[in-house]
């Protein structure tokens, strides 16, 4: 189910490409080659030079890449693109290091060379990344880098929330990532620090890796243009990372939430021409100047799911409310395997979830068990809403699983399913979300559990 991940969203549809790419070679400030390509519209430059977009690929991608998005929508719209492989990727130099500080140089640097050609605009840069991507125009941005508006798409703003949310690793998630670089290509720092993120074993590591990369206490101060563009069901960056951002930027701020991103994300091409048209739009207004009302149409839009091709959208975040439902029992898990499977209906309907949401679980006799994996499921299917996970510590006690913030519908009269284990393919053998197992011969006895769901209080979906 969460394999393969997007790296970076493949591009369809959008007008004609109205240039080529000129590939070129950018030489860093420390002297790394970088592998890059600018593509310019057609025609003669305005009085001051185009307005230009820097674009960055995702994890274990390539600037072509994001050549789809330049020629297709950027160029036909007046834009200049300039486009690298990032450090330890493609054919650039360098090591990877995950939009840490050397990357953040590396896009002042490009920014400054940008605005150094004659046909393009000094002053008028804007800025997208998708998932790696999107993490490099946050850092670059929180760091100083005078970009007029910029556009995050489906990514973090804390990587600790996002990796290991209550202190436990997304593990299979963790190691599938760290394959998309080879192991040759990182930098010898961040290398060391993937085994206590994988098994959650030094969350003191992980901070320290983490917080330099993550932009969100610093996002009260920024006041550059944001069109934030999230998922609905991305089990990698989940709708609170792009949220959270919302709530505290200062400046003029949009948030798009599609089905678009992460596994498992549907990602239809179709949807493709509107999340992307108002990336355009939103360049449009803060680089070019251009009255379209964009900034004046109510902040947030939700893509309806499956998409057909139309949004709601709302005054601020969208108005959510709690239902909650009992899941008596008593089960004894024991490992290797073991798992409690409990469903209840809820009245009403349809619901479609949207918020933080808990699975509230009571156990007993914890005997070398140390972590509880909740995943939600509408009975039938095998996708998940969401999930969730977290450790314990104690023999006996009360543990909340905060599950990720997920947009997934409920249809009226279905029966919502709650597994309970140590991973999360105790659910389904294609759930590779959590995957550090406790040790053999472990069991732990489950008692009640309580779903609170936060839901829509109007599901926009059918």
């Amino acid at each position: 189910m969460l394999a393969p991940l997007l790296a970076a969203l493949v591009f369809a549809g959008g007008a004609p490409a109205a240039a080529t790419p000129q590939e070129l070679t950018i030489t860093a400030a420390d002297g790394t080659p970088l592998s890059c390509a600018l593509v310019e519209p057609d025609g003669t430059p305005p009085a001051g030079g185009w307005p230009a977009v820097m674009l960055f690929h995702g994890l274990g991608g390539r600037h072509q890449d994001m050549e789809p998005l330049a020629t297709g929508f950027l160029a036909p719209a007046g834009y200049a693109s300039l486009m690298c492989d990032a450090r330890g990727h493609g054919a650039s130099g360098g090591l990877f290091g995950l939009d840490g500080p050397t990357d953040v140089a590396d896009t002042q640097f490009l920014f400054t060379w940008l605005t150094t050609r004659p046909e393009v605009s000094d002053t008028q840069i804007g800025a997208l990344g998708i998932s790696l991507g999107g993490g490099a125009v946050w850092n670059a941005a929180v760091a100083g880098v005078p970009f007029k508006a910029i556009v995050p798409t489906i990514t973090w703003t804390n990587l600790t929330t996002a990796l290991a949310p209550q202190g436990l690793s997304k593990s299979g998630l963790v190691v599938y990532l760290s394959q998309l670089v080879p192991s040759a290509r990182w930098d010898p720092a961040l290398l060391a620090a993937v085994p206590s993120l994988t098994a959650s074993t030094n969350m003191a590591s992980v901070t320290g890796l983490s917080a330099p990369r993550s932009p969100l206490t610093h996002l009260s101060s920024l006041t550059v243009p944001t069109l934030l563009i999230q998922g609905r069901h991305d089990f990698l960056f989940d709708i609170d990372q792009a949220e959270a951002a919302f709530k505290l930027l200062k400046g003029p701020k949009r948030l798009y939430v599609g089905d678009l991103g992460h596994a498992p994300a549907a990602n239809p091409a179709a949807e493709q021409p509107t999340y992307f048209g108002e990336a355009v739009q939103w360049f449009d207004r803060y680089l070019k100047g251009t009255q379209n009302g964009i900034d004046r149409k109510p902040p947030v839009e939700l893509a309806h799911d499956p998409w057909d091709g139309s949004t709601t959208s709302y005054a601020g975040l969208p108005p959510t409310k709690f239902t909650s439902v009992s899941l008596p029992g008593t089960t004894t898990m024991r490992s290797p395997g073991g798992k409690t499977v409990r469903g209840a209906r809820l009245t009403g309907g349809p619901h479609e979830t949207f918020g933080d949401s808990t699975v509230t679980v009571r156990y007993t006799n914890a005997k070398g068990w140390d972590r509880l994996v909740a995943v939600l499921t509408v009975a039938g299917t095998s996708t998940p809403i969401s999930a969730g996970g977290t450790k314990i510590s104690t023999a006996n006690g009360v543990a909340t699983i905060h599950l990720m913030n997920e947009a997934g519908l409920v249809p009226a009269g279905k029966r919502l399913v709650v597994t309970i284990g140590a991973t999360s393919t105790a659910q389904s053998s294609a759930n590779a979300l959590y995957l550090d197992d406790v040790q053999p011969g472990s069991s732990i006895t489950i008692g009640r559990e309580t779903l609170k769901l936060s839901v829509l209080q109007k599901a926009v979906s059918k």
